[in-house]
């Protein structure tokens, strides 16, 4: 990003700020070789950011970079079914609990008995 854009327009993140526990980061690779990797912020319970969506030049369009939007797209979707089938047992989303921390793949749901 800091080749193709001028440094206030550049909103890639650094390896620590991808360790945040609000980021999930995936790669793509051909057995030890790297084709790719890309990562999605959580913003709120309804809303994620994709980010750092990479391939080294030399190795473009080899499909790294739809594999891992594919799978971030899915992987969010796939757990629908079961959230509404809480939900319509009334439970509702709340905040993480007990050793649990805010993660972009999973939300929490809690029941009043």
């Amino acid at each position: 990003m800091h080749d193709l854009s001028p440094p206030e327009s550049v909103h890639a993140l650094d390896v620590t700020k991808l360790k945040d526990p609000d980021i999930t980061f995936w790669t793509v690779r051909d057995g030890t070789l790297l084709l790719g990797c890309g990562a999605l912020k959580q913003l709120d319970a309804e809303h994620g950011e994709v980010k750092s969506m990479r391939a080294p030049v030399a190795l473009r369009g080899r499909g790294a970079g739809r594999a891992v939007l594919a799978h971030i797209i899915r992987s969010m979707k796939a757990f629908a079914p079961a959230q509404r089938l809480y939900e319509s047992f009334e439970f509702r989303y709340c905040e993480p609990f007990g050793d649990y921390r805010s993660d972009p793949n999973s939300v929490f749901m809690t029941l009043r008995l």
